[in-house]
């Protein structure tokens, strides 16, 4: 596979792109574990959601 004159530019964005890429989704499963942890945190507390615009308690 021949990249022309440009490979190593094209090379490192694929590689940036990547090492990008897997920050966001090691971030995100982390944020995502940390707010679980919160919430279960609050729930264990007692802590309720409040019903959304329209709904009553009843109807959670």
């Amino acid at each position: 596979m021949d990249l022309g004159p440009h490979a190593t530019f094209i090379i490192a964005s694929y590689a940036i792109f990547t090492l990008v890429l897997a920050s966001l989704t090691a971030w995100l499963m982390y944020d995502g574990a940390r707010q679980k942890r919160l919430l279960e945190g609050l729930q264990a507390k007692g802590a309720r959601r409040r019903p959304r615009s329209g709904e009553t308690e009843s109807t959670q």
